[in-house]
Protein backbone atom coordinates (compact mmCIF):
# COMPACT_ATOMS: atom_id res chain seq x y z
CA UNK A 1 0.00 0.00 0.00
CA UNK A 2 1.36 3.33 -0.81
CA UNK A 3 1.46 6.03 2.04
CA UNK A 4 2.64 9.64 2.75
CA UNK A 5 3.74 10.74 6.05
CA UNK A 6 5.19 13.58 7.18
CA UNK A 7 7.80 13.04 9.92
CA UNK A 8 9.40 15.37 12.01
CA UNK A 9 9.11 17.95 9.53
CA UNK A 10 9.87 16.03 6.16
CA UNK A 11 7.51 14.06 3.63
CA UNK A 12 8.11 10.17 3.45
CA UNK A 13 6.63 8.49 0.62
CA UNK A 14 6.44 4.85 1.48
CA UNK A 15 5.22 1.45 -0.05
CA UNK A 16 4.44 -0.48 3.27
CA UNK A 17 2.81 -4.06 4.13
CA UNK A 18 -0.85 -4.35 5.86
CA UNK A 19 1.58 -6.11 8.87
CA UNK A 20 3.76 -3.21 9.02
CA UNK A 21 3.57 -1.24 12.58
CA UNK A 22 4.63 2.02 12.62
CA UNK A 23 7.39 1.61 15.38
CA UNK A 24 8.97 -0.84 12.75
CA UNK A 25 8.74 1.98 9.71
CA UNK A 26 9.58 4.77 11.76
CA UNK A 27 12.61 2.06 12.80
CA UNK A 28 13.89 0.31 9.78
CA UNK A 29 12.64 2.51 6.99
CA UNK A 30 13.08 5.71 8.41
CA UNK A 31 15.90 5.25 10.39
CA UNK A 32 14.50 7.11 13.28
CA UNK A 33 15.74 4.35 16.39
CA UNK A 34 15.00 7.04 19.01
CA UNK A 35 11.36 5.41 19.02
CA UNK A 36 11.98 1.91 20.97
CA UNK A 37 9.97 -1.20 21.11
CA UNK A 38 10.04 -2.59 24.65
CA UNK A 39 7.49 -5.03 25.41
CA UNK A 40 5.58 -6.00 21.89
CA UNK A 41 1.98 -5.36 23.99
CA UNK A 42 1.64 -2.22 23.96
CA UNK A 43 1.98 -1.76 27.66
CA UNK A 44 5.18 -0.13 28.21
CA UNK A 45 5.29 3.09 25.95
CA UNK A 46 8.70 3.11 25.15
CA UNK A 47 7.15 3.30 21.50
CA UNK A 48 5.09 6.38 21.87
CA UNK A 49 4.72 9.21 19.16
CA UNK A 50 2.89 11.83 18.37
CA UNK A 51 0.51 11.59 15.15
CA UNK A 52 -1.56 14.61 14.25
CA UNK A 53 -0.29 16.18 17.59
CA UNK A 54 -1.48 13.19 19.83
CA UNK A 55 0.51 10.86 21.73
CA UNK A 56 0.29 7.54 20.23
CA UNK A 57 2.20 4.03 20.95
CA UNK A 58 3.46 3.37 17.48
CA UNK A 59 4.32 -0.56 18.29
CA UNK A 60 0.19 -1.53 18.68
CA UNK A 61 -0.71 1.27 15.10
CA UNK A 62 -0.32 -0.26 11.78
CA UNK A 63 1.78 2.32 9.28
CA UNK A 64 -1.40 2.71 6.52
CA UNK A 65 -3.56 3.40 9.63
CA UNK A 66 -1.49 7.07 9.87
CA UNK A 67 -0.99 7.61 5.60
CA UNK A 68 -1.58 10.97 5.85
CA UNK A 69 -0.94 12.13 9.23
CA UNK A 70 1.74 14.68 10.70
CA UNK A 71 3.93 12.67 12.72
CA UNK A 72 6.93 14.14 15.35
CA UNK A 73 9.23 11.22 16.95
CA UNK A 74 11.81 12.21 19.84
CA UNK A 75 14.24 13.06 17.31
CA UNK A 76 11.73 15.88 15.87
CA UNK A 77 11.39 17.66 19.30
CA UNK A 78 14.55 19.71 19.47
CA UNK A 79 14.87 22.92 17.72
CA UNK A 80 18.67 21.97 15.68
CA UNK A 81 20.87 21.55 18.96
CA UNK A 82 18.50 22.89 21.34
CA UNK A 83 16.53 20.64 23.36
CA UNK A 84 13.07 20.92 23.41
CA UNK A 85 11.86 22.16 27.07
CA UNK A 86 10.83 18.68 28.52
CA UNK A 87 14.12 17.11 26.84
CA UNK A 88 16.54 19.64 29.01
CA UNK A 89 14.44 19.26 32.03
CA UNK A 90 14.92 15.63 31.91
CA UNK A 91 18.61 16.01 31.87
CA UNK A 92 18.28 18.58 34.25
CA UNK A 93 16.78 16.47 36.91
CA UNK A 94 18.23 13.46 35.70
CA UNK A 95 15.27 11.83 35.36
CA UNK A 96 17.06 8.68 33.05
CA UNK A 97 19.06 6.03 34.04
CA UNK A 98 19.55 2.83 31.30
CA UNK A 99 17.37 5.43 28.73
CA UNK A 100 15.50 3.01 26.99
CA UNK A 101 12.21 4.66 28.36
CA UNK A 102 13.15 7.89 28.19
CA UNK A 103 12.11 8.92 24.70
CA UNK A 104 8.43 7.56 25.61
CA UNK A 105 8.47 9.32 28.32
CA UNK A 106 9.33 12.40 26.83
CA UNK A 107 6.97 12.30 24.41
CA UNK A 108 3.84 11.07 26.65
CA UNK A 109 5.22 14.38 29.26
CA UNK A 110 4.71 16.84 26.52
CA UNK A 111 1.59 15.47 24.76
CA UNK A 112 0.38 15.20 28.81
CA UNK A 113 1.50 19.61 28.75
CA UNK A 114 0.08 19.92 25.71
CA UNK A 115 -3.62 18.67 26.76
CA UNK A 116 -3.35 19.54 30.62
CA UNK A 117 -1.11 23.53 30.90
CA UNK A 118 1.61 23.22 33.09
CA UNK A 119 1.14 20.59 35.19
CA UNK A 120 2.63 19.92 38.80
CA UNK A 121 0.62 17.80 40.87
CA UNK A 122 2.62 14.43 41.71
CA UNK A 123 -0.86 12.52 41.62
CA UNK A 124 -2.23 13.98 38.45
CA UNK A 125 1.60 13.31 36.24
CA UNK A 126 1.60 9.80 37.80
CA UNK A 127 -1.83 8.87 36.84
CA UNK A 128 -0.81 10.40 32.97
CA UNK A 129 2.31 7.94 33.10
CA UNK A 130 0.32 4.93 33.52
CA UNK A 131 1.26 3.47 30.25
CA UNK A 132 4.38 4.01 30.56
CA UNK A 133 7.02 1.86 32.63
CA UNK A 134 10.10 2.65 33.68
CA UNK A 135 12.36 -0.48 35.09
CA UNK A 136 15.28 1.64 36.49
CA UNK A 137 14.33 4.90 38.63
CA UNK A 138 11.57 4.85 40.59
CA UNK A 139 9.75 7.70 38.88
CA UNK A 140 10.59 10.35 42.03
CA UNK A 141 13.08 12.42 39.19
CA UNK A 142 10.63 11.98 36.31
CA UNK A 143 7.99 13.38 38.12
CA UNK A 144 9.93 16.23 38.90
CA UNK A 145 11.57 16.35 35.46
CA UNK A 146 7.53 16.70 34.17
CA UNK A 147 7.10 19.33 36.72
CA UNK A 148 10.09 21.36 35.56
CA UNK A 149 9.79 20.77 31.99
CA UNK A 150 5.85 21.85 32.07
CA UNK A 151 6.82 25.01 33.90
CA UNK A 152 9.38 25.28 31.07
CA UNK A 153 6.91 24.99 27.88
CA UNK A 154 5.10 27.59 29.77
CA UNK A 155 7.62 30.57 29.91
CA UNK A 156 8.27 29.68 33.86
CA UNK A 157 11.96 28.15 35.33
CA UNK A 158 11.83 26.71 38.02
CA UNK A 159 14.96 25.12 39.88
CA UNK A 160 15.09 21.13 40.74
CA UNK A 161 17.00 21.58 44.15
CA UNK A 162 20.22 19.25 44.02
CA UNK A 163 18.48 16.36 46.62
CA UNK A 164 16.37 15.82 44.05
CA UNK A 165 19.00 15.63 40.96
CA UNK A 166 20.75 13.28 41.76
CA UNK A 167 23.68 15.34 42.34
CA UNK A 168 25.23 15.41 45.98
CA UNK A 169 24.25 11.65 46.42
CA UNK A 170 26.63 9.18 47.40
CA UNK A 171 27.40 6.95 44.00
Amino acid sequence: MNCEFTVNGKIIAAEVSSTLLLADFLRDSAKLTGTHIGCDTSQCGCCVVHVDGRSMKSCATFAWQVNGANIVTIEGLADGEELHPMQAAFRKCHALQCGYCTPGMIMTAVDMVNRLGQVSEPEVIREQLEGNICRCTGYHNIVRAIQVGAAAMHGVEITAPEHETGKGQPA
